[in-house]
């Protein structure tokens, strides 16, 4: 029997390439070469979505509160092995004017609500992976996305991985600190996605840690 994992994100999980502004192939994406990876046992899901948040409604674009979504998303997925989740980067935007200690709540509102959803999971016994996303890197503010994203992205980006490991433990999730990988690096083209080799690595890591995960 197959073992399905749904990956629930943003743009570096829809696998947005930044030097060319355009997605990143079926051989090139962290999703793409995870499926690789794991070989046939496995269904890798992509679920991601540019601009995606964990809670916030963005006035500006429609469709982009993960919590509205993500029942609909892993009930259509069902039954799932694994809930892998990774946002935060844009719930750092200057429109939203919220703060670490929000984003991480917004966090953790969205994967209870996961948790709650039981009757996705196999078995109903949620099993959920959250990923802190690498923080965004100096330089994006002079770059094409200095007036999408706005001020301060790039401290409040750097003070997650805390606040996120702390959701984690406490609601009993797995979690990775991608930031802290060796050989994550973001593109310097917005210093906010992740490079090629960013997507190879990613996908190697996670190929290594999933297998004792479910």
């Amino acid at each position: 029997m197959k073992k399905t994992i749904v990956c629930f994100g943003d743009s570096n999980t829809y696998g947005y390439n930044s030097k060319t502004m355009v997605r990143f192939s079926t051989e090139e994406r962290w999703t793409c070469l995870l499926q690789k990876n794991l070989g046939d046992n496995y269904r890798v899901m992509e679920e991601g979505l540019e601009g995606r948040t964990c809670v916030f409604e963005d006035p500006l674009f429609e469709g982009l509160n993960g919590r509205a979504y993500l029942y609909p998303c892993i009930m259509t997925h069902k039954p799932v092995d694994l809930l892998i989740i990774m946002l935060g980067t844009n719930d750092t935007k200057e429109r939203f004017a919220s703060t670490p200690e929000n984003i991480a709540k917004g966090l953790e509102f969205l994967t209870t609500k996961a948790m709650d959803s039981k009757i996705a999971f196999r078995d109903q016994k949620p099993n959920i992976l959250l990923i802190c996303p690498p923080p965004i890197e100096e330089g994006y503010d002079t770059t094409y996305v200095a007036g999408e994203m706005g001020k301060g992205c790039k401290e409040k980006s750097e003070a997650l991985a805390p606040l996120y490991e702390d959701v984690a433990k406490r609601l009993g999730c797995h979690f990775l600190d991608l930031g802290k990988v060796e050989g994550i690096e973001m593109y310097p083209y917005d210093f906010m996605h992740l490079s090629l080799d960013a997507h190879a690595k990613f996908a190697q890591v996670l190929a290594e840690m999933i297998p004792a995960l479910v």
